[in-house]
């Protein structure tokens, strides 16, 4: 294993010459093709359902819940290009079973809407029926170069940490710990105000002559939340809200009174964050406050409800939160400050994700502004679970075998279904969406900022663990387009990466954008506009 590449080494990776030649650009592209031949975690193989019911669009070769019909020789496979005349193209092949990936035809097949159909076929050669049928937009594959940064990752995570500082609802946080509703996002302060304390803790660290203000922002913040916080004795004692006020969906009757059970911890996240830059003990024990109620509300099967009363504890319904934020938060518990004592809770979460949500590979979404009542398994994918669990597994000190394959699987499954190299959405003749980018959801399929990060750290991730210059190079994309969409003159980052929409910009989504500029700041040694990092990235 390859943990925590140094900077040099990017200048040992890159392969071709800045004279390559079309045969040397072949061979890249070969390279880079060939894995989207392999489907991802497919049904027939026995280690999950076939998990791709919902799905729109595919990347990698997809295989189908197909059934098998009685008297079959052979099912033929048809692929159609989804247009009513006579210029459709069609690709075809047999197989044993009408259940299997699309591999032998899928490099040949176009990007576009397409049609499938499987047919059963009879030892006479004759059609006995349809095993089934499924339009799908055939995906473009990852096909660089893309266009590289404009600005300093650094810099640019600087210039976007300063403007949401000078954001008057940020502002208003010095006089005093009140949060400024005309920013509504506030009505989501487990979530929102959370992540203004852990931005303001940043900035205080590469702009000391802002860390008097960011930090008095930050306390005040804090102080609302330890405030509007559940008391000691309460079920969910130390637990901030989810919800605050009648804003957007706080008004919603099905979320009065509710929490999502995984948002504590981000507040959690913000203490420890305070704690670390302050030396503030009260901010350090109100982490492990919240920490220890996590422990009272495990069931013993490591599982955590999604959603829960907030002044009962009782759950909503029978669907179970999504752990990788409760394994990434024990895992800086013990990496960053050797506290051990959770470690059954942890063993217990891992377990849980491992036996239940990898198991079924049903990556669903857990979003306090979206329905989780009554959604069918595989209903609401998300890049939101898949990527961070792989990021997680990719962060343990000893990554197994296993650890690393399961990541790979989710990483994979994340650009097959959420990242889109190219996008063929257009409104009057305008590009729809900037690319490359990442939607966030099946029930919500618009890009955001936040879900590129999550992709671009997976990869970052695997290219740490392994080397694989690819994975850096598909992460690199995605960071660089978040220069690209940067406000020039105001520094904001827009968590919508679309036009024609005009809407408020989420903290939180910021918040990971600037930790993922940074990252990729310290990876690559970049400090300037130095040329010897001019990573237009080629491959062997």
């Amino acid at each position: 294993m390859m943990k925590k590449l140094f900077p040099a080494i990017l200048l040992t990776i890159f392969l071709c010459s800045c004279n390559q030649d079309e045969a040397c650009q072949n061979r890249i592209q070969a390279k880079i093709l060939e894995v989207y031949n392999t489907p991802i975690r497919p049904g027939y193989e026995g280690r999950n359902p076939y998990w791709n019911k919902f799905a729109k669009k595919f990347m990698y070769a997809p295989a189908f819940d197909f059934k098998a019909i009685d008297g079959a020789e052979v099912y033929r496979y048809t692929v159609k290009e989804a247009i009513q005349d006579s210029t459709a193209r069609s690709w075809t092949f047999t197989a044993e079973a009408p259940n299997l990936a699309l591999s032998p035809i899928w490099q040949a097949i176009a990007v576009g809407h397409v049609q499938l159909k499987v047919e059963a076929i009879d030892k006479e050669g004759h059609v006995l029926g349809l095993a089934g049928e499924r339009e799908f937009y055939r995906d473009a594959p990852f096909s660089p170069p893309y266009h590289d940064a404009v600005r300093d990752y650094k810099e640019s995570a600087i210039l976007a940490m300063i403007c949401i500082h000078n954001m008057e609802p940020i502002q208003n946080w010095k006089k005093g710990p009140h949060p400024d509703m005309s920013y509504n996002l506030n009505t989501y302060p487990a979530k929102i105000v959370s992540s203004t304390i852990s931005m303001e803790v940043l900035l205080s660290k590469f702009c000391p002559e802002l860390k008097e203000d960011a930090l008095k922002i930050a306390e005040n913040a804090a102080r609302f939340l330890i405030e509007q916080s559940l008391p000691e004795g309460a079920p969910l004692a130390y637990f901030p809200p989810t919800y605050y006020g009648d804003l957007i969906t706080s008004a919603i009757a099905r979320n009065k009174g509710k929490t999502m059970t995984m948002e504590a911890l981000t507040a959690a996240t913000a203490f420890l964050d305070l704690y670390d830059v302050t030396g503030n003990t009260e901010y350090f024990d109100r982490a492990m406050n919240i920490t220890d109620t996590y422990t009272r509300i495990q069931a013993e099967d490591g599982s955590f409800p999604i959603k829960m009363d907030f002044k009962t504890g009782f759950p909503v319904n029978e669907v179970k939160a999504m752990l990788h934020p409760m394994l990434e938060y024990l895992q800086r518990l013990e990496q960053q400050y050797g506290i051990t004592k959770y470690k059954d809770m942890f063993e217990k979460s891992e377990t849980w994700m491992k036996n239940g949500a990898l198991k079924s590979f049903d990556m669903t979404g857990q979003f306090e502004d979206s329905r989780i009542v009554g959604l069918e398994p595989y209903e609401n994918l998300t890049n939101c679970t898949a990527a961070p669990y792989a990021t997680y597994l990719l962060g343990k000190e000893l990554t197994s075998e296993e650890d690393l394959a399961d990541a790979v699987d989710l990483i994979n499954f994340c650009e097959d279904q959420f990242v889109y190299w190219a996008s063929p959405e257009k409104k009057y003749g305008v590009q729809l969406h900037h690319t490359p980018h990442v939607v966030e959801q099946y029930r919500y399929r618009m890009p955001i900022d936040h879900s590129a990060c999550n992709v671009a750290n997976a990869w970052l991730s695997l290219y740490e663990e392994t080397g694989d210059e690819i994975s850096f190079m598909k992460a690199k994309a995605l960071i660089d387009n978040i220069t690209i969409m940067q406000d020039i003159n105001t520094g904001m980052i827009p968590t919508y990466w679309t036009n024609f929409l005009v809407a408020e910009n989420w903290t939180n989504c910021t918040l990971l954008s600037v930790q993922t500029l940074l990252r990729m700041a310290e990876i690559t040694g970049q400090t300037g506009n130095d040329e010897q990092m001019d990573l237009n990235l080629r491959l062997i």
